[in-house]
């Protein structure tokens, strides 16, 4: 029992298939492997600790801005330590923060961990008004059971 068809015009037909399928195939596996470097996931303190990132992979860290912990150096750098109130990262950055960037406000960084385990931001973002926190530090706040959205300063997402 051959599995081609007998005719010619329906294995021509079943070649056009065949051959769309292979190249939506291969368009798809080129896609998801461009968009692999660029993809960056959101994680609070206590979720990366949890997750155990690995150093060198690009993620984003949110959390708020210990107070008493933000360090500037001669160099430009500054030193800080984010926190969900459950866990807390050390991180560093080498260039100028947002004029909204203080002490016990809302914070996402972008960068990598480094094998020490100190997170080495690339970018950090603050919040722009006295009434808003970035929804995923909001969120991975209420998930920590640390949300006090009813205080001053925060918006429920």
């Amino acid at each position: 029992m051959p599995m081609l068809p007998k005719s010619l015009k329906a294995r021509r037909r079943l070649g056009v298939v065949v051959a769309a399928a292979v190249i939506l195939a291969g368009a798809a596996a080129l896609s998801i492997f461009a968009l692999g470097d660029t993809v960056s996931l959101f994680y609070s303190p206590s979720q990366a600790a949890e997750a155990k990132v690995p150093a060198g992979r690009k993620i984003q860290l949110g959390g708020l801005v210990a107070k008493g912990s933000v360090e500037k150096f001669a160099d430009g750098s500054i030193h800080f330590v984010v926190t969900d109130n459950v866990q807390s990262m050390k991180v560093t950055y080498d260039k100028d923060v947002p004029d909204l960037f203080r002490e016990g406000q809302g914070v996402i960084t972008k960068g990598v961990f480094d094998s020490h385990g100190v997170f080495k931001a690339s970018e950090v973002v603050a919040r722009h008004d006295e009434n808003y926190m970035p929804k995923e530090v909001a969120d991975a706040l209420k998930a920590s059971g640390e949300w006090k959205g009813d205080q001053p300063g925060m918006s429920k997402p």
